[in-house]
Parts: C-alpha cells; structure tokens; sequence
C-alpha cells in the first residue's frame, strides 16, 4: 500500500488540537496524563483508533486530508477519550456513560460512536452478492474468506444463504 504523507502544517493542527483537549481534561479532573504519540497509520475506512496499552492514537491521513477540520474536531477528541478513559477509570465499555462524560462534559464535543466521512476514496472493492429477498455488499475481506471456504454468510432478514452476483 502506497504511504500518504499528511502536510506538516495539517500534522501541526492535530497536535494544537490533541493538547488543547488533554489540557481540558487535566484542569477538570485534576491530573497531568502524559501526552499520546500520534501516528498516520490508520487505514480502510476507519477514521482513527485509540492503542490503550501503547498511549498511541491512530489516525486515517486520507480522511484527515479529505476532511481536515471536520476531523479534527471530532476524530482527536474522540480518540484522546479511549485513551483518558482507560487511564482513568481502567477497561470499560468502549463508548460507554465513561467515555461520553469525557467527550461531553469534559472535551466539549458531542458522543458520536461513528464519523460520516465520506469513504468512497478509501474504500475497497466490494462484491455485490444476493439472498432471497435483497442485495448485500461485502468487503473484499469477507468475499475471500467466502471463497475460500472459511466463511458463509447469510442475511439477517430471509436466514438465507448469500452468493456471489456475477459481474455484469
């Protein structure tokens, strides 16, 4: 996979933001937490993760890039939340009434579990297979476990098992 190099001035941007989150956190809760390392690893269409043991957030650099402040504003807040709330209060659920006091009530931004970038430019393929009652689209991960046996799957609405549409 082709490497994207995020713009330092957007690199930047990102740290100003992480710091000025972690700072709201340490005045409201009263406690220094150390400063997560940043990387731009992150791939497929997930915006950023949270590495709990590593104090590492992970961020997408083409969703970033597509959608800079966007992203910003929700995607480091979100992140730099999994990471206080298991500093703070251990293994919880991971967008659970812990982690949406921090975002909240702490960081200022709203709980959203899932971002609504658009994808299309970091999508897969897909692979359009068919049950008795609809089309389904499946990953190119799940479309090779199909093939290769290791996989079925089957629609949640008819229980019927899903094949592969033929290009047309």
């Amino acid at each position: 996979m082709k490497s994207v190099r995020v713009p330092l001035s957007l690199q930047q941007a990102v740290m100003r933001t992480m710091r000025q989150k972690l700072a709201l956190a340490s005045d409201f809760l009263q406690k220094a937490f150390p400063e997560p390392s940043v990387t731009y690893q992150q791939r497929g269409t997930i915006a950023g993760s949270a590495r709990l043991q590593d104090w590492e957030i992970r961020l997408n650099p083409v969703l970033l890039i597509e959608n800079q402040q966007a992203f910003i504003n929700q995607v480091i807040p979100h992140e730099l939340a999994h990471l206080l709330v298991y500093y703070q209060f251990g293994k919880v659920a991971p967008h659970g009434k812990e982690w949406r006091f921090l975002m909240e009530t702490v960081l200022k931004v709203p709980a959203n579990r899932t971002h609504q970038f658009p994808v299309n430019s970091v999508r897969s393929k897909i692979f359009t297979y068919a049950c008795h009652c609809q089309q389904h689209e499946l990953t190119i991960r799940q479309h090779n476990k199909v093939i290769k046996g290791k996989s079925c799957y089957v629609c949640r609405q008819c229980g019927e098992k899903l094949i592969l549409l033929e290009p047309t």
